[in-house]
C-alpha cells in the first residue's frame, strides 16, 4: 500500500488503558503511530497489533517535549504525508488533594500535559489533518468537584481548547470530536478511587469498540 493511501492513525497515551484499547481496535484499519512514555507497554502493544495483523510505528517520548514532538509531526509528514485519525488520550491525573494544599509540582505537571501539550500539538497537527483528518478527544465530568482541582481544572481546559477548534472547523475541516468514556478500570482511575469494585465498570476494550461506533471513523 502506498505510503499516501495508507490511512495514519496518531494515538497519543497509547500504552495502557483506553489508548491501548483504541489502538488495538483500529490497527485493521490504520497503521497505528502509538505515542506514549513508557517503551515496554508500547513494545507490548506492538506484539498485541502484530499478532492481529495489524502494524505500528512506536514512538516512546513524552508529550510535552516541544521538540520531539516537532520532529514526530515532521518525521509523519515526510513518511505519510498526513494523519487521518489523531486521537488524545494521555493524561495526567494528579493525586486527589483539597484545593489549598495543591502543590506546585503536581499543578506544574498537570497543566503541561493536560492543557499545554494540547494547545501545541493541535498547531502542529491541523496541517497533517488537513480538511478530511480527524481528531477525537475524551471529556471527563469532574471539573468542579471537591479534591479533583488539578485533574478537574486542566482537564476542562482541555476540552475548553478542543471545543474553540471544535467550532472553528465544522465547515473547513478537520473534523473534531469530543466524546465521554464510560468508566473504566484504567490507572489513573485506581489512584482516584482505590478498592473500587473493577466489576462494574467497563472493560476498555468494550468502550473502544462502542466509541468507535460512535464515531464511526
Amino acid at each position: 500500500m502506498g505510503a499516501m493511501t495508507e490511512k495514519i492513525a496518531l494515538i497519543l497515551g497509547a500504552s495502557r488503558g483506553l489508548g491501548a484499547a483504541l489502538a488495538e481496535a483500529l490497527a485493521p484499519e490504520y497503521h497505528i503511530v502509538a505515542v506514549a512514555r513508557t517503551t515496554g507497554a508500547l513494545e507490548e502493544l506492538d506484539d498485541r497489533i502484530q499478532a492481529k495483523g495489524g502494524s505500528a510505528t512506536l514512538a516512546p517520548m513524552d508529550i510535552t517535549n516541544k521538540d520531539a514532538m516537532a520532529q514526530l509531526c515532521r518525521s509523519i509528514h515526510d513518511r505519510w504525508g498526513k494523519v487521518d485519525l489523531w486521537v488524545h488520550t494521555a493524561i495526567h491525573g494528579a493525586p486527589l488533594t483539597p484545593a489549598g494544599h495543591i502543590s506546585e509540582k503536581d499543578w506544574d505537571k498537570s497543566v503541561a500535559i493536560n492543557v499545554t501539550a494540547t494547545g501545541v500539538l493541535i498547531p502542529f497537527l491541523t496541517p497533517l489533518l488537513g480538511e478530511n483528518g480527524h481528531a477525537v478527544f475524551f471529556d471527563d465530568p469532574r471539573g468542579g468537584e471537591k479534591f479533583f482541582g488539578s485533574y478537574g481544572a486542566t482537564k476542562t481546559a482541555q476540552i475548553a481548547l478542543a471545543k474553540s477548534w471544535q467550532a472553528e472547523t465544522i465547515k473547513t475541516g478537520p473534523r473534531v470530536s469530543i466524546l465521554q468514556p464510560a468508566e473504566m478500570p484504567t490507572g489513573t482511575r485506581a489512584r482516584f478511587f482505590p478498592g473500587q469494585d473493577k466489576a462494574a465498570l467497563a472493560h476498555p476494550r468494550d468502550e473502544a469498540a462502542r466509541l468507535l461506533a460512535e464515531l464511526t471513523v
